[in-house]
């Protein structure tokens, strides 16, 4: 019996990393299933879902005292896994309202709004996630949730609630009949000055979230 196995047989449902480490897979696995484009009427609801008890896992984390790992240095993992194709399927998916204005970090004054892509974030939060829990598979608990709060802090938290807010901020704009009027120089690409680009983003709104989220029938 291997070791990851092993692990797995003696998990307590109440241990920390149990919890944590259900809550990053189950993430994980939504956010890929949510890729394929099976249902992309319900993409953004589900995605402000996951991204949300995904921050729930990481403000535990943040709130957990310093996780120090059993080794100095990190064992080697291999090469990571690609997420090139999710990043991908995501843009497809979310395209046009994919490209969103972020302010890093809100502390620092006078900072200029840059632009950022949901489906960047999202990949890139899946490559910090999944690099922590191969640690996990392997048996190494400690080493894994020393990852996960170290990039929790050093980048998917953050990246993570740019994202939630972007999503929410969709959702919001739906809920309250507020169709986006302009998203001009948003785009991360290049200069996006065509009135028919935020034409085109009340459209998808209307017809793809507003109708899942119950707000008016989508035609």
């Amino acid at each position: 019996m291997s070791d990851a196995t092993l692990h797995a047989i003696t998990q307590d449902p109440d241990d920390f990393a149990v919890q944590i480490s259900d809550q990053i897979e189950s993430f994980i696995v939504a956010v890929t299933e949510i890729a394929k484009g099976d249902e992309p009427d319900s993409a953004v609801p589900f995605l402000l879902l996951e991204v949300s008890q995904l921050l729930l896992a990481g403000g535990r984390l943040g709130a957990h005292e310093d996780i120090v790992p059993d080794e100095r240095y990190e064992p080697d993992l291999g090469p990571e896994a690609d997420v090139d194709d999710l990043r991908e399927s995501l843009a497809r998916l979310l395209d046009p309202i994919d490209v969103y204005s972020e302010v890093f970090d809100p502390y620092e004054p006078r900072k200029a709004p840059v632009a950022c892509r949901i489906s960047d974030d999202l990949a890139d939060v899946l490559t910090d996630l999944r690099h922590g829990l191969a640690h996990y598979r392997e048996g190494r608990t400690t080493e894994a949730l020393w990852w996960w709060q170290f990039s929790y802090f050093s980048n998917w938290g953050s990246t993570a609630s740019a994202c939630l807010r972007a999503l929410q901020s969709l959702v919001a704009h739906v809920r309250l009949n507020q169709p986006l009027e302009d998203l001009d120089g948003l785009d991360t690409d290049e200069d996006l000055m065509e009135d028919a680009l935020a034409e085109e983003a009340g459209k998808v709104m209307a017809e793809e979230i507003a109708g899942p989220l119950g707000l008016r029938p989508a035609t």
